[in-house]
């Protein structure tokens, strides 16, 4: 049976991809009904994007569905989505998110929780390692992505 997991396995799959692409390592995968409907992952670098975030590049690879669809999704993403992308889950009213690890990054968790949205960390070392080696080998990128959104939070 296919499983959170399961799913977040796709996720990192996904992150990898973009690390290989020269991205950011970021990965995510939006289910509905314990299928996949969609993959992302970030190519804010790949696309000199400034919106392409894995987890708007999932939803907007999904297509228009409606309401009733949107409501049976289930959004697993790498690490802990933004502001931009918890509004997005919000705005589509993505009732769950499962999120690989919030520890080096925390994005806008208690914004979804506060719109009903079930947050779920794993807490998967995967998805940590997988940033961290990007942002020690690549800190000039990093660096230069934070400074274009006025963050100058470290890395945990």
């Amino acid at each position: 049976m296919k499983n959170d997991s399961y799913f977040m396995e796709l996720a990192i799959k996904e992150a990898e991809k973009s690390l290989n692409e020269g991205g950011i390592p970021i990965g995510a995968v939006l289910v509905k009904d314990g299928e996949v409907i969609s993959k992302g992952h970030n190519r804010l670098i790949q696309n000199s994007s400034v919106i392409l975030h894995a987890e708007m590049d999932a939803i907007e690879k999904a297509g228009r569905l409606n309401y009733g669809d949107y409501r049976k999704c289930t959004l697993y993403t790498t690490l802990s989505p933004c502001p931009m992308c918890s509004g997005a889950v919000i705005l589509y009213n993505i009732p769950r998110v499962v999120i690989g690890e919030n520890t080096t990054l925390m994005g806008a968790e208690n914004l979804l929780e506060c719109n009903d949205v079930e947050v779920v960390v794993l807490d998967d070392i995967r998805c940590r390692d997988l940033f961290l080696k990007f942002t020690c080998n690549c800190s000039e990128i990093w660096d230069e992505e934070l400074a274009k959104v006025g963050n100058t939070t470290e890395v945990k």
